[in-house]
């Protein structure tokens, strides 16, 4: 198999399995904090992690640069959401929400990098 095309498959499933486990982590998250989450806040952990395993099919299966935007922009206002919330209003930031948050940035990293090399060829 060619180098380059091993690598470009590398760094999509890589960048597949980052908002993958964005996404999990976020549903995750529900249980261990179900008696202090409103029923708004648990729809958006339901609903944001299920985008976010979704958007796996995107990356893995190479869909337009209109799936590259959403992905990128929905992320990043995930991350910014979080950073409002969180440590913007004065709770700590835990070893859950970092973790989804450096997912999160990888996953925007990887998916930008994807997005340059296509726009290359």
């Amino acid at each position: 198999m060619n180098t380059q095309l091993l690598h470009n498959k590398v760094i999509r499933y890589t960048t597949g399995l980052c908002t993958f486990l964005a996404g999990v982590l976020h549903i995750a998250l529900i249980p261990l904090f179900f008696t202090l989450l409103t029923i708004d806040v648990i729809v958006f952990f339901i609903v944001s992690g299920l985008a976010q395993i979704f958007w796996v099919i995107p990356v893995i299966k190479k869909w337009s640069k209109f799936w590259y935007y959403v992905g990128i922009v929905g992320t990043i206002i995930l991350i910014v959401m979080y950073v409002i919330a969180v440590p913007g209003s004065g709770y700590p930031v835990n070893e859950w929400g970092a973790s989804i948050v450096l997912f999160q940035i990888a996953f925007i990293i990887l998916y930008s990098i994807i997005m340059i090399k296509n726009n290359r060829q």
